[in-house]
């Protein structure tokens, strides 16, 4: 009885982004389009624009020694939903994990990965499940050599499924949440 109420807050969270995703989520055209490209709003501004004056840091990430790719070969897509991972121990679940990931890919690729999203996301859970397993939620489960193993497993797995037009997976989220 206890658990009830956290598992229906995490179920009413988890609809309630799932919808938030899914009416925000631009069309695949859209998505597609470069900087300058049609991507321009009703006053003829190109809507990917920063303004004059202003220093980007994402750009400054992008161009900077990460492969050679620049902000005009890469795009960074958002999975539709977030991954959650429970802690069992002893056959009751301690924890929930709650992550949400993006993707750095080749720019014009976000259709091939929404296509294989649903396959993308089975491999990462087999990922986050494999490091609940082995502890990697425990503890100080943020520490950058704990977070560096389990980003390794979900570029390997995402390159394995999208090949090579995925050049990072992003952890933009973690949450750990004790029942």
């Amino acid at each position: 009885m206890r658990l009830l109420i956290p598992l229906i807050l995490l179920l009413v969270g988890l609809g309630g982004g799932v919808g938030a995703g899914l009416a925000l989520r631009p069309t695949p055209e859209a998505a597609a389009l470069p900087p300058g490209k049609g991507g321009k709003n009703e006053a003829g501004v190109d809507a990917h624009a920063t303004p004059s004056g202003t220093h980007s840091a994402a750009k400054d990430y992008r161009n900077s020694n990460h492969g050679g790719d620049t902000a005009d070969n890469l795009e960074y897509i958002k999975l539709n939903n977030q991954f959650v991972v429970p802690i069992v121990t002893k056959d009751d679940v301690e924890a929930i994990i709650v992550m949400s990931l993006s993707l750095e890919i080749a720019a014009g690729q976000s259709e091939t990965v929404y296509q294989r999203e649903p396959k993308l996301r089975d491999e990462f859970l087999s990922v986050l499940f494999d490091h609940a397993n082995m502890g990697g939620f425990r503890g100080t489960f943020t520490d950058t050599g704990k977070l560096s193993s389990l980003r390794n497993g979900l570029f390997s797995v995402a390159k394995n499924t999208l090949g090579p037009i995925v050049t990072a997976v992003l952890i933009t989220d973690i949450a750990r949440q004790d029942l």
